[in-house]
């Protein structure tokens, strides 16, 4: 063992297998899930503008240009987060000072955090770009933004959500069971797009009876952001899964259904 070894391998099987530590370690993958959960919460508060004390056009009137700097900046380091700590390669690193068990809910827990931090400090931008009159119209497009969220949180159960959001890997480490290899699978809705969560999303955002400069501003650059994700994401995938994933990005459409170009 080198010298570098000795330096970066600071958690070792001696304590990550102890009681103590498999206790704390689901206690806060626990913790770090109730965080999330409170801010996707509020996170649906905060697109529709309803509930929640501060929304996307809500907040300190500030100069258009600082607005809109401070807003992009917000954005760019939750995608910069979210994007780098799910690399293979940043995990492999990561890991050797995280312990593996509580790496996804270490992951889930910044991403929350960089989302909390978006929230607090966003810049409402008011001019208003349209504003749907009719009233069933607009309490359309409010019912079809909650069924994007309600898609995003179905297609999450569908592949594991507790999975997905590190509870399954602490619970595991808890009872000794080992966490199996990723399987490659597509349930329901995964039959008709490769991403429902990521389609839900951009339903959720974009589904505004009205929309402000400022909602404006986030959906274009989440949607911008989500389709950068995927490339990555599927670079990954194609990876892990070789030939089964190629040949399932040529059977199923990306995001609109049983179209094969996106």
């Amino acid at each position: 063992m080198t010298q570098l070894d000795h330096q970066v391998h600071y958690v070792g099987p001696e304590i990550t297998g102890s009681r103590i530590f498999k206790l704390i370690a689901f206690l806060y993958g626990i913790s770090a899930y109730l965080v999330f959960f409170v801010t996707v919460l509020y996170a649906i508060g905060f697109v529709t503008g309803l509930v929640v004390p501060k929304t996307i056009d809500t907040g300190t009137d500030t100069p258009t240009v600082e607005a809109v700097i401070i807003n992009l900046l917000l954005m760019t380091l939750f995608a910069v987060q979210h994007s780098v700590m799910a690399r293979q390669q940043f995990k492999a690193w990561w890991t050797q000072f995280v312990p593996k068990p509580v790496e996804r809910s270490t992951y889930v827990l910044f991403a929350s955090l960089a989302l909390l931090l978006l929230f607090w400090q966003w810049r409402p931008l008011p001019a208003v770009i349209w504003n749907v009159e009719n009233p069933d119209l607009a309490v359309t497009l409010v019912t079809l933004s909650f069924a994007g969220w309600v898609l995003v949180f179905t297609s999450t159960y569908l592949i594991n959500h507790f999975e997905l959001f590190g509870l399954h890997q602490v619970t595991n480490h808890l009872i000794g069971k080992e966490t199996p290899p990723p399987r490659f699978k597509t349930p329901l809705l995964y039959n008709f797009v490769r991403h429902p969560i990521y389609l839900g999303f951009i339903i959720a955002f974009w589904a505004a009876p009205t929309m402000t400069a400022g909602h404006l501003l986030f959906a274009a650059v989440t949607t911008l952001y989500i389709f950068v994700g995927i490339a990555l994401e599927e670079h990954d995938l194609v990876a892990l899964f070789g030939d089964e994933y190629r040949q399932y990005k040529q059977r199923v459409s990306m995001l609109i259904p049983w179209r094969r170009s996106l």
